[in-house]
């Protein structure tokens, strides 16, 4: 077993999101970590391909550590998970976005561009998977909307086998709400993405004889139904369809309908606490480097308060670059993508759980081991 205690670490990550206001500027591992940097004089661009759903967060790291450091450029393109780790495999980016670590056969791959020990994973943003749907004029209780669900009934939904709203399963599970009799549309991911492969894995795992196809980036072709590319467009097609239902993360659904997902005896709607506490039960992936932070996720957890279907988006980098520019940018980006001003303006741009200090410690070792091939 490696060092990463992720069960404690994720336990201080979610007390660290419930103080998410007490995150200061006066922290050792940002402003400070920053102004060294500016001061070392960095300059250059720094490439990244990946995730869709870190956009905003992204769009946050890149303006804070640009307006540190006015002549570096760090250049982003949300393009999808799998595109963002084929991009990098390939040597086509300096690091990679990614809402999946990677693969055997990538990590094996990574080996060839990133050198013997292979690439290595940081988890730099943790955020729920929200299951959205598109039910307006339905009153709901609290004011809503949000819908009760299992993980079965989820997954019926998302196979076709549930067809309308007013379907006795979903009625069952939502007293006192007046359901339509509303034709359901499923929205899903065309292209390859991490957040399909998080969500049909929480599916393949509550729900096995109904999810049958095993965990994916993309969606099962016996499945298929309406679908659109990237985060933006599963929310803007569901936003533009009646009776429409998607999974996309959930600092990008807006005013969309949401499900709170049973888990044990309750039912937990989705928040930044709620997938920290999911995160508790996460072990570390076997067969990597001692620092690598590749996590598994338990989906089946009965922890009270736990919302599973949750993302875990990581930054993959190279412990080793050809050039030391690149090298100088990729340790800096990560560092300031980990530090509390960084982890802070993520919160602030998309709603994420910020990294405790125990996690952004072990980020940080993993971090220093960025140097320039020898």
């Amino acid at each position: 077993m490696k060092a990463l205690h992720l069960g404690r670490t994720a336990a201080v990550l979610a007390v660290g999101s419930l103080a998410l206001t007490a995150c200061g500027s006066d922290n050792a591992t940002g402003e400070a970590a920053v102004a060294e940097d500016s001061a070392a004089g960095l300059s250059g661009t720094l490439t990244g391909i990946g995730s869709s759903a870190q956009n905003a967060a992204m769009t946050a790291w890149k303006d804070g550590f640009q307006d540190a450091n006015p002549e570096a450029t760090v250049r982003y393109s949300p393009d999808g998970s799998g595109a963002g780790r084929e991009a990098f495999l390939a040597g086509g980016a300096d690091f990679a976005g990614s809402d999946a670590y990677l693969d055997e056969e990538e990590y094996e791959a990574s080996k060839q561009v990133c050198g013997p020990e292979g690439a290595f994973h940081v988890p730099a943003y943790i955020s729920p998977i929200a299951v959205a749907f598109n039910l307006p004029g339905v009153e709901f209780p609290d004011g809503g909307p949000s819908l009760n669900l299992d993980g079965e009934t989820i997954a019926k939904i998302f196979t076709g086998e549930i067809e309308s709203w007013n379907d006795p399963v979903i009625a069952e599970q939502n007293p006192g709400v007046e359901l339509p009799g509303t034709a359901i549309t499923v929205v899903h991911r065309n292209d390859e993405s991490g957040t399909t492969e998080n969500f049909t894995e929480y599916l393949s795992a509550v729900a096995p004889e109904v999810w049958t196809e095993e965990a994916s980036g993309n969606w099962p072709s016996q499945w298929a139904a309406e679908n659109s590319k990237g985060t933006a467009g599963v929310v803007r097609a569901t936003a533009d369809t009646e009776g429409a239902i998607t999974y996309a993360d959930a600092s990008a659904v807006g005013d969309l309908g949401t499900v709170a997902v049973q888990v044990g005896d309750q039912y937990v709607p989705y928040s930044a606490e709620a997938a920290a506490t999911a995160v508790e039960a996460s072990t570390p992936v076997e067969g990597r480097a001692e620092y690598d932070m590749a996590m598994e996720l338990d989906r089946t957890t009965a922890e009270s308060g736990a919302y599973p279907i949750v993302l875990v988006s990581y930054e993959i980098f190279c412990p080793q670059y050809d050039s030391q520019e690149v090298a100088d940018l990729a340790k800096a980006f990560g560092e300031y993508v980990v530090s509390e001003e960084g982890q802070q303006a993520a919160a602030e741009a998309a709603g994420s759980a910020p990294m405790s200090d125990e996690l952004r410690t072990q980020a940080q070792e993993a971090l220093d081991r960025i140097t320039v091939a020898g």
